[in-house]
């Protein structure tokens, strides 16, 4: 078996979860004993954390429950990490608040199961190599805005408003919360007031204490001692069941999936991206590594049964997944008894969780939403060059006031536009005058464009040289190149030693220049094409009928070969 063969065969080692990594290594009573505690660590600060994010998504809190305990037990059982910890993260808040508002709960459960089969095709396409190379500003620029969204969210909890439905648009909001600001509730925002500061107070003095779940055992009790009359998950929602519920596989149609489908895919492109994030971070906090197509497999899964089990969409929960590592956890092993936890509290222990104050649960979305928002980052970025800040602001702003999907579209697309301009300004078109994909004045005089290098080479012979990448952001440079000059030439010289690779939107661009060289009685040659340069124009050359390249090894052939030509 030949080497090419033999990675071929050992492709779907990147498939085997780590699990199965660390018992083949040897586990052990000592890191069995560093990942029950680090799993019984993480369980305190998911518990307040998954229902508040339930919530805030607009379903009841058990379902965040729900979701940590299923999807965070497979993902850390399938996953390529070996301390990802899987649940509700802040990321889905808006667009599972969107779905369920406008398709209701059997809808998210539709997109979700979607979701959890696109991720599973990603992984299976190996995509998880690619999909870390998304824009650093989209992310922060979507990631700020789910941010403020959450904030705005919460100010009905925080401040106790009355109102019985809040709106999903942004502004909409925010008129609504000035028209019924006057009903404000003083205990409300006390509770609120005394969770967020005992959050704010523990994370700086004892940053290792579990801050949420202090928070909310705090306003429970202050609550209950004082009968205050504030909104509990109780008065809301009837408590929390205290058993799993049975799977249910929902009715599909074809048509309700193409509704679904814009929500689905931008559910999986988020699970995609901030569970690849979250276990780069793990990496870099331990300096292992992931294995990036194993976990998008694994996070589909744990979509799907999320899903069926009465969850919400899941993935890598960046913050939880540091809390492992700095609490001791060693293997997935501290994920799986993560979950087992959250279990053990649904059947033992869920009445409990009736007497806690929305207000509370709030103030810990707050906290969320400002970890979210990447203030600094934000910042950093404004001094960025001027691409970077509108792909930022137009990401941020379109997360905010339109739709996420559509945020992340027109992210990624103009970013895409931006790094296409960039590289385009990287290929340099050597001769005596500078070309650029700037716009011409058609008005102005074309200019004569002799190589200053080759003062030996008759006028009618004319030279250039391509150094970089020549692929379709530098193609219009090309198309420049002859109205840019008094007049043809009779032999047209280009030396393409210097560019790496060419794709095949810049291999037409290069044919139609051929082609239009012939039309006004230029050859061109090609000189010193690289073996996958040239292969690509030659594929791409079989296509046309009348289409013939003339290639040269070295630029001493071609001058050769064109002062022949010419007669000199």
């Amino acid at each position: 078996m030949n080497e090419h063969q033999s990675q071929k065969s050992a492709q779907w080692h990147f498939f085997i979860p780590k699990l199965y990594t660390v018992f083949r290594e040897g586990y052990g009573l000592s890191a069995f004993r560093h990942d029950v505690i680090a799993g019984l660590t993480v369980g305190i600060v998911a518990l307040p954390l998954a229902m508040a994010l339930a919530v805030a998504s607009g379903v009841s809190p058990e379902r965040g429950l729900y979701t940590s305990i299923v999807a965070g037990f497979l993902i850390s059982l399938l996953g390529g990490s070996r301390f990802q910890i899987g649940g509700p993260t802040g990321a889905f808040v808006v667009v599972v608040f969107n779905v369920v508002e406008t398709y209701g709960y059997e809808g998210l459960v539709q997109a979700t199961l979607m979701a959890g089969g696109i991720l599973i095709f990603f992984g299976i396409a190996r995509f998880g190599t690619y999909i870390k190379y998304i824009p650093f500003p989209v992310v922060t620029g979507f990631t700020s805005g789910i941010a403020l969204i959450i904030f705005s969210s919460q100010i009905k909890e925080i401040f106790g408003l009355e109102i019985d439905r809040v709106p999903s648009d942004f502004i909409d909001k925010w008129v609504l919360y000035g028209d019924r600001f006057h009903t404000l509730d003083g205990a409300t925002i006390a509770i609120a007031a005394l969770s967020l500061g005992l959050i704010v107070v523990l994370r700086h003095s004892a940053p290792k204490l579990p801050a949420f779940l202090f928070a909310i055992v705090a306003g429970s009790l202050a609550v209950w001692v004082l009968g205050l009359d504030v909104d509990t998950i109780g008065s809301r929602y009837g408590g929390i069941p205290h058993v799993l519920p049975i799977p249910t596989w929902p009715a599909l149609s074809l048509d309700r999936m193409v509704e679904l489908l814009p929500s689905a895919f931008t559910i999986a492109f988020l699970a995609a991206v901030e569970s690849l994030l979250s276990a780069v971070v793990a990496d870099g906090m331990t300096g292992r590594r992931h294995r990036s197509n194993c976990e998008l497999v694994a996070q589909g899964i744990g979509n799907l049964c999320s899903a069926i089990l009465g969850g919400i969409p899941a993935t890598g929960a960046i913050a939880r997944t540091a809390t492992n590592i700095r609490s001791g956890g060693r293997t997935p092993i501290a994920g799986l008894i993560h979950a087992i936890f959250l279990l053990l509290f649904i059947l033992l222990l869920s009445p409990l969780a009736s007497f806690v104050p929305l207000a509370s649960l709030g103030a810990v979305l707050v906290v969320v939403a400002w970890n979210m928002s990447e203030v600094n980052q934000f910042r950093h970025l404004m001094f960025a060059p001027m691409g970077d800040r509108l792909v930022l602001l137009l990401t941020f702003g379109l997360t905010v006031l339109v739709d996420l999907t559509v945020a992340i579209e027109a992210g990624v697309v103009v970013a895409a536009i931006l790094f296409m301009h960039r590289m385009a300004e990287v290929v340099e078109v050597q001769n005596k005058i500078s070309l650029s994909i700037e716009e011409v004045d058609d008005l102005a005089v074309p200019l004569p464009a002799p190589y200053a290098g080759l003062g030996d080479l008759p006028e009618s012979i004319e030279v250039y040289k391509i150094n970089g990448p020549f692929f379709f952001g530098a193609a219009a440079r090309l198309a420049d190149i002859l109205s840019r000059m008094s007049r043809p030439p009779e032999v047209f010289i280009l030396r393409m030693r210097h560019v790496p690779m060419i794709d095949a939107t810049g291999a037409t661009a290069l044919i139609s220049f051929i082609d239009k060289c012939r039309e006004q009685g230029t050859l061109v040659i090609l000189s010193g094409v690289r073996p996958q340069s040239r292969k690509v124009i030659e594929k791409m050359c079989k296509s046309r009928v009348d289409c013939s390249v003339e290639f040269s090894d070295n630029f001493a052939a071609a001058r050769t070969r064109a002062l022949v030509i010419v007669g000199a």
